[in-house]
């Protein structure tokens, strides 16, 4: 395991060499500061962090079991809600929102997400469909996928299953979606109006969405109260820290590069469990009495199940129960929740589209 300072030193040192190449001595003498983008690393957390010096477990203040936040039971009222409006729709006007999936390869955890969507899809009496590509295809494959799918009227809405193989570039097919369309809410501008003050994005990128719509119909209070995310991708940690912060929370960000992440998860009044890595959100990593949001979807070989595995979330559920005011169950917490979030996305792009109201 390579220690943190080592690896600052490291990447600061690699992306000055890179800026050092070509220059003369004089110009070297005066460094300047390097690109984003040769800074960035990969989150990497089953080789950075092992779970060590742990204080022992305290129980909740509140209770002695933690109170369980159902997603299921809240996204069935969405979901409900939404196909009330699809009918009436439907009935108004002959059409229905569509709903586009492109998927590439066979990751688990997205087959599982996207089988989710289909069923829910199919519920609310949406049109849905979905291009399969292989892991093998190329980046010009998924650009031509979304371009059909921006030039059919039927479809108001189009995802692309994140992650993308390592080898594709995401942010190079995510311009190519229409903003009208990028019901996840990944678009570049739709993350860029999520972040400015003042600014209303077209769409919520759907699981920040969902953590915030659970938040407030557990009645937990956000204003001035200390959250942790742990993660930071684009997909989960970057929006969710973002809406939690224009909720008026005091963020933090917890990564794999973080010292000591335990200490600063343990002030966390409300804490998001989104590295992707089974478990490791154990007891000792909460404040007693906190709200727990276990994002992650980790699949584990389970021969009994029915897909040959079974998921998982990040954080240990059976030692958060005993220290958490309440947390979220994986399956059956913000899974849910992320899907009715891209149908109702998905339908307000099929209303603005339609000009319906």
């Amino acid at each position: 395991m390579i220690p943190v300072r080592m690896m600052r030193k490291m990447v600061w040192e690699r992306s000055m060499n890179k800026l050092s190449r070509g220059l003369s001595s004089s110009q070297i003498r005066k460094p300047r500061p390097p690109s984003l983008v040769s800074l960035d690393l990969i989150d990497e957390w089953s080789s950075t962090f092992t779970h060590s010096h742990s204080p022992p477990i305290q129980k909740s203040i509140n209770s002695d079991s933690a109170r369980i936040i159902d997603g299921r039971s809240a996204a069935e009222e969405i979901k409900s809600s939404i196909a009330v409006e699809v009918s009436r729709m439907k009935e108004s006007i002959g059409k229905v929102p569509g709903l586009a999936v492109i998927m590439v390869g066979q990751r688990r955890d997205s087959l599982a997400y996207v089988r989710n969507k289909i069923m829910a899809s199919h519920e609310v009496g949406f049109r849905f469909s979905i291009a399969e590509l292989p892991e093998s295809c190329t980046e010009d494959d998924v650009c031509d996928a979304l371009s059909n799918y921006n030039k059919d009227a039927s479809i108001h809405g189009i995802l692309v299953q994140l992650p993308l193989p390592q080898h594709f570039d995401e942010g190079k097919i995510l311009n190519v979606l229409s903003l009208e369309k990028d019901v996840d809410g990944f678009h570049p501008l739709n993350i860029g109006n999520l972040a400015i003050q003042g600014r209303e994005p077209l769409f919520i990128p759907c699981t920040a969405k969902g953590c915030i719509e659970l938040l407030l119909s557990s009645d937990v209070e956000i204003v001035g109260k200390r959250a942790v995310v742990i993660g930071r991708s684009n997909i989960v940690g970057l929006p969710t820290f973002l809406l939690l912060q224009r909720h008026h929370a005091t963020v933090s960000i917890v990564h794999a590069y973080s010292e000591n992440p335990e200490i600063i998860t343990r002030e966390a009044d409300i804490l998001v469990a989104a590295a992707g890595v089974p478990n490791l959100v154990r007891g000792s990593w909460l404040k007693p009495g906190a709200v727990v949001l276990d994002v992650g979807i980790n699949p584990i070989e389970d021969p009994e199940s029915e897909h040959g595995y079974r998921l998982i979330g990040d954080v240990c559920f059976e030692e958060a129960v005993r220290i958490a005011s309440a947390v979220t169950p994986v399956p059956g917490g913000v899974g849910p929740m992320t899907v009715a979030m891209l149908l109702l996305n998905t339908l307000e792009a099929a209303k603005r589209a339609l000009c319906f109201t």
